[in-house]
């Protein structure tokens, strides 16, 4: 089944329903018209030029090539973690941390999957692993995210409880071992979500676009539940190491709570 080829009209046409919401929360006094307008036309810049780097990455896949894509779109997402911090942790340490659970749930998950489960030839090839590593990137990095601010909120907020259970002879693991749970399970809600909606309520984005772009629907399937056991682990394992660190790094080596040394509050 040949692919329908897109006209610059056919994007124009999805762009004016935009421009049309746009121009309703401008009428409606909803604020958002300036922003929807700016994300429109970064998604059309970001779009376009990835798309050409990925059709040189793809003519010369030559690893060095392909590590060093990887390498940014990991910097990238590292950074992204720690931007949606509403409390930061001071120093490197709060990039260090996301990076390192997005080395972790991502990088490391797409490794074993190219060269256990798909074994494609070379493994490296960037058809396979430049989108698979994006498409857990993009998943797993709303994941760590969310699990690290609930925990940041929530020692705050439970600070005088967590400061009880440290005088009455509590470890800081012990102390905060509640809240961690939570942390946890507050990042990995939403792919538990998206699995149990897939098929039914939704249809995922990697699956419909390989049924649009001509191939099998069984074969689609196949890849994206592959897709989402990784994004589910990946995930897991992400929100694990994120929580587990951060956790340690709002405490000393005494065991003592110290909020105002590692946390900063972003204005």
């Amino acid at each position: 089944m040949s692919v329908i080829a897109l006209s610059p009209l056919d994007l124009m046409l999805a762009a004016g329903l935009v421009l049309a919401l746009a121009a309703c929360s401008r009428a409606l006094q909803l604020n958002v018209h300036g922003t929807l307008l700016i994300a429109a036309g970064r998604t059309v810049i970001q779009l376009l030029l990835v798309g050409l780097v990925l059709k040189a990455l793809f003519a010369y896949a030559a690893p060095g090539w392909v590590l060093l894509m990887a390498t940014i779109m990991l910097l990238a997402a590292g950074r992204e973690v720690i931007a949606r911090q509403k409390r930061k942790l001071r120093g490197p340490w709060g990039y260090g941390i996301g990076l390192t659970a997005m080395f972790i749930s991502s990088f490391a998950v797409t490794v074993l999957a190219l060269t256990v489960i798909v074994q494609a030839e070379p493994w490296y090839r960037p058809q396979y692993a430049i989108p698979m590593l994006g498409m857990l990137l993009g998943n797993t990095m709303n994941s760590i995210a969310l699990g690290m601010n609930h925990l940041t909120r929530s020692v705050v907020e439970q600070r005088e409880a967590i400061e009880a259970r440290l005088a009455l002879g509590h470890t800081r693991d012990e102390a905060v071992g509640d809240i961690r749970r939570e942390s946890v399970r507050t990042g990995i809600i939403p792919i538990m979500n998206s699995m149990a909606a897939a098929g039914l309520v939704s249809l995922p984005g990697m699956m419909t676009g390989q049924i649009l772009g001509g191939t099998p629907p069984v074969e689609a399937v196949k890849y994206q539940i592959l897709i989402m056991f990784l994004i589910a682990s990946g995930t897991g394992f992400g929100a694990l190491a994120a929580v587990h660190l951060t956790a340690r790094r709002l405490f000393d080596d005494r065991h003592r709570l110290r909020l105002e040394e590692s946390l900063r509050e972003r204005k």
